[in-house]
């Protein structure tokens, strides 16, 4: 039997490649709306960012997700993020 192939994305905050797994999706919607992904299935544009604080930290500084989408994004979902985050750790 073969083997599956693991999909890699970027994280917007460290620009390494991970496995998609390990990784939080943020998505803007074909409406405009930014929210986080927690399925990996929402239909949208997505960015990914690591399940660390530095990486969000990092994102947001040289705003990397505002850069990915091409719009601003709302501070709520940064917030959301780092309570998220906070979760994790």
């Amino acid at each position: 039997m073969p083997v599956k192939k693991i999909p890699m994305r970027m994280c917007t905050g460290c620009r390494e490649h991970k496995p998609k797994k390990e990784l939080i999706r943020v998505v803007k919607s074909p409406q405009g709306e930014i929210s986080i992904d927690f399925t990996g299935k929402k239909s949208g544009r997505g960015a990914y960012i690591c399940n660390n604080a530095a990486c969000l930290e990092k994102a947001v500084k040289t705003r990397q997700l505002e850069r990915a989408f091409s719009s601003s994004i709302p501070q709520e979902v940064y917030q959301r993020l780092e309570e998220e985050l906070k979760k994790g750790e």
